[in-house]
């Protein structure tokens, strides 16, 4: 999956998207990565979010939510 191309989809549609991938936690060996995704489609302090142990992790957790919320994300 184009991560780029994911994230920019999203925004087109309104929402901010975040990737993180966090040093202290990837020495410790635990879920190292973290996906955040809030914006105008959704109402006040509703976002979507996940820590996992990898970018594929964070898409198979996220993505699913985002497009209940009828955001359309490329394959």
């Amino acid at each position: 999956m184009d991560v780029v191309r994911v994230m920019e989809s999203l925004a087109e549609q309104g929402v901010t998207v975040l990737f993180k991938a966090d040093a202290e936690r990837m020495r410790d060996g635990t879920k190292s990565w973290t996906f955040v995704a809030s914006g105008a489609p959704f109402h006040e302090d509703l976002l979507v979010r996940t820590d996992a142990i990898s970018v594929e992790a964070c898409l198979d957790t996220c993505l699913p939510q985002l497009r209940e919320f009828g955001l359309t994300i490329p394959e």
